[in-house]
């Protein structure tokens, strides 16, 4: 309750300007954390509308896949037709060669978007509501930590400067080494945490999600 109390406080003094802000973050991994909020919100939109367009139940295996399929359905319907109208009427070769052809797509269909599900879906889906939430958690944990830092660091530069005038040095002077102790730990918290892997992949995130778009590209054409 007291170190939440401490960093209300000294977020209260950073806004007004009476107290140093530090900031931990290089200047592009401040720009990347920007774009951070609409790269989730594009993937998240691009996942879902991308899942809707799926023919096939997600997630299924190929065969189950085929059977709900609409080409399936047409394909089974064309050729039990032909089975009743026999290989030696006219009609009868035609629907057989157009189930064997709607078949042949059904494979095909289910195939690119078993291709689509793993090279393109899965991503922007672990992008989206892994990655990112993940990275947001740690960054939010680290203005907390930084927080603590300078809250620290403020409390002890006021013992200090208060032990200057004190008469009672000694009791002072204890506070003062104690703040400056626990200064020292919260920036070696800072410091653990600023080069978490989840920070650093701030900058990569961008970099792994470009050949994304590629594979569905190329699956489309």
């Amino acid at each position: 309750m007291k170190k939440q109390f401490n960093r209300m406080r000294q977020l209260a003094n950073q806004t007004v300007g009476r107290a140093e802000k530090t900031e931990v973050l290089s200047e592009d991994l401040l720009q990347v954390e920007k774009r951070l909020e609409l790269v989730k919100q594009v993937s998240h939109s691009t996942h879902k509308k991308l899942t809707a367009c799926l023919q096939g139940q997600q997630g299924a295996e190929a065969d189950k896949r085929s059977k709900k399929l609409p080409l399936t359905t047409l394909a089974q319907c064309l050729m039990e037709g032909s089975a009743i109208l026999g290989d030696d009427t006219l009609l009868g070769k035609m629907l057989k060669l157009c189930g064997e052809t709607e078949d042949k797509l059904a494979q095909e269909l289910i195939h690119f978007e078993l291709q689509v599900e793993r090279d393109v879906i899965e991503p922007l889906f672990l992008l989206a509501e892994v990655e990112i939430p993940n990275i947001q958690k740690q960054r939010k944990h680290l203005a907390k930590l930084v927080l603590d830092m300078d809250s620290s660091r403020t409390r002890w530069q006021q013992t200090s400067k208060s032990s200057g005038l004190s008469s009672s040095l000694q009791p002072a002077g204890a506070k003062a080494d104690a703040l400056r102790e626990e200064m020292e730990e919260a920036a070696n918290r800072v410091e653990i945490c600023r080069v978490s892997p989840h920070l650093f992949a701030l900058l990569y995130q961008d970099r792994q999600m470009s050949p994304t778009g590629g594979p569905f590209c190329s699956l489309e054409f």
